[in-house]
């Protein structure tokens, strides 16, 4: 059954009685959500996020829909009795990225609104109502769709009358609003709900990670339990208040908990594009309210047989004869279908490595090869990062699906490690295969360094044997000119005041002190390690001389190989 959703119309009269025997067909599956007729949901039901007596537009603005049912299976259509989606079914696959989408938002919630329970398949089944997921998962490698998707001008003409209310940013209209994006809010509503669901610092409701998380926070507002019924209900009805709609995104709810896979994107139909007629004759397409009907074309007249007498011939005239060609034409042989990709190959020339906050030479590389080991163009490969150190996609993602070139090469986007170090994995996953081909590909995020040291106290570097140095030292570490923070640095104390002195720690003169009970003589040292500040700025402690008289240098040196060497002298006491 092909869904259509480019005009989101409302049905007439006719289409409501096929939908409500829709709906007694798949009520025998005695399923928990599957309701009858409900009563319309009160002003004081309704989610309002305004003033107290002022009802806010729901996510859509009301906007008018047009959807199908799942497949309807049952008595008299040959197919099994328990409504289960068939494997693998064109219906019930929703494209790779929109369902990594519902699934974070899902996840995202969970975390930060437990009670809510959210789950992914209700925002699929929104997402199928409201965009067919994003037309059929047509999204840009951060999945945002290339061109807004648009709901009809909210202009009071056969629809809501809202005003606009964000100068066309969102939806290019500076008169009314229109619901905009996968999940179709309207700006306002936008304004109120919008969420950065992949990272990246912005809210867009044309991207799906950004519109599935705004819409999983809309129902779950007014500290709803999305397992009771009617919290539920309650929660769909705020998104559209239609009972239709109501009941058509319960049984697509229903749909996909019985059964969902992974497509790859945009190997669906758009919305609205016929996905074939099964030998039964197409229905035709709905048209806008005030939308002129067509004029039926009226039937050629037959022309008349000619009668003898009116200077005509009676003998048929003879079609002119073109001799055969001495050379039979060219065939075009018919276009052939390449084979598809069976494996990843890394492109990689070694493990995957950068310090702490800053981003990796190189980027995430494979090939997808076809069962002959040649290049396979066009293939989806699905990019995932996975580990505790906080690294990300440039852009903030922590997923990307990109499509390979002729020469079957995927290339994900440069990787931005974050704050701790640790082992990562890059995970390559080939898409629209039987079974999914994965790569493993392997990184780390080491200590952050640093590149340049400087000394930022005035401290006199001269003590007497037996004394403490007056103040204590002070660095700050930069990195590309900016703080630093975060950057291991050792201090050691040196003998002599000539490098050819040698670079071990002194076992005399000055030292420090580390923490502790022990008495003050178990306590010395002449190595720290230390750790720049969130600032970038390391203060050393105390240093303390013994009896010995002389030069020493202070080496201080940070991961990354900025070094400062200070020199130290201690004189006989006065």
């Amino acid at each position: 059954m092909a869904a259509l959703f480019g005009r989101r119309m409302r049905r007439g009269a006719a289409s409501t009685a096929v939908a409500a025997a829709a709906m007694a067909a798949l009520s025998a599956s005695g399923a928990p959500s599957a309701v009858g007729e409900q009563p319309a949901a009160s002003a004081a039901e309704r989610p309002s996020a305004g003033a107290s007596g002022q009802e806010d537009p729901s996510v859509t603005g009301d906007s008018p829909y047009h959807t199908d049912l799942p497949p309807l299976k049952g008595p008299g259509r040959n197919d099994p009795p328990d409504e289960t989606p068939a494997t693998g079914s064109a219906e019930s696959g929703i494209p790779a990225t929109v369902l990594d989408a519902y699934r974070k938002a899902e996840a995202s919630l969970a975390a930060s609104n437990p009670r809510c329970r959210v789950p992914w398949e209700l925002l699929a089944a929104i997402g199928k109502v409201e965009s067919g997921h994003a037309r059929g998962g047509r999204l840009d490698t951060n999945g945002t769709t290339p061109s807004p998707i648009l709901g009809p001008v909210l202009n009071g003409v056969g629809f809501a009358n809202i005003s606009d209310t964000d100068g066309g940013a969102y939806d290019g209209d500076t008169l009314h609003d229109r619901a905009v994006g996968p999940m179709q809010f309207i700006p306002q509503t936008w304004e109120s709900w919008g969420r950065d669901g992949n990272g990246d610092g912005r809210r867009d409701p044309n991207n799906i990670y950004d519109a599935a998380l705004a819409a999983g926070s809309y129902l779950c507002a007014h500290d709803r339990d999305l397992t009771v019924e009617r919290d539920l209900h309650q929660a769909i009805l705020g998104y559209n208040r239609s009972q239709e709609y109501l009941r058509t995104v319960l049984h697509w709810y229903d749909y996909y908990r019985k059964g969902a896979h992974e497509v790859p994107d945009g190997s669906q139909p758009a919305p609205g594009a016929p996905t074939g007629t099964g030998g039964k004759t197409p229905s035709p397409a709905p048209v806008r309210p005030g939308t002129p009907s067509p004029s039926p074309t009226k039937p050629a007249k037959p022309t008349k047989p000619a009668k003898p007498g009116d200077g005509s011939s009676s003998k048929p005239t003879p079609p002119p004869t073109t001799p055969p060609p001495t050379t039979p034409p060219p065939t075009t042989p018919p276009p052939t279908t390449p084979a598809p990709a069976t494996r990843l190959v890394d492109l990689g020339d070694g493990a995957l490595s950068a310090p702490a906050g800053e981003r990796f030479a190189e980027r995430p590389a494979v090939r997808a090869e076809r069962a002959d080991k040649k290049p396979a163009a066009q293939a989806k490969v699905r990019f995932t990062l996975t580990g505790e150190t906080g690294t990300t996609f440039e852009g903030g993602a922590t997923t990307v699906t990109v499509t390979t070139k002729a020469d079957g090469v995927a290339k994900a986007p440069a990787l931005l490690a974050g704050g701790k170090p640790g082992a990562l994995t890059v995970k390559a996953t080939l898409l629209g295969t039987t079974e999914p081909v994965t790569l493993g590909l392997r990184g780390e995020v080491t200590a952050p360094r640093a590149d340049k040291l400087v000394r930022t106290d005035e401290t006199e570097l001269t003590c007497e044997a037996g004394a403490t140095f007056a103040g204590r030292i002070a660095l700050t570490a930069t990195r590309d000119g900016e703080a630093a923070p975060g950057v291991a640095a050792t201090a050691t104390v040196l003998a002599g005041a000539d490098p050819a002195d040698g670079e071990k720690a002194a076992d005399q003169g000055p030292y420090f002190l580390t923490p502790g009970d022990e008495p003050a003589e178990d306590r010395r040292t002449r190595e720290l390690t230390l750790t720049t500040d969130a600032k970038g700025n390391l203060l050393l402690p105390e240093l303390h001389t013994d009896d010995t008289t002389g030069t020493f240098r202070l080496r201080v040196e940070t991961t990354g190989g900025a070094v400062v060497v200070l020199e130290l002298k201690v004189t006989d006491p006065a």
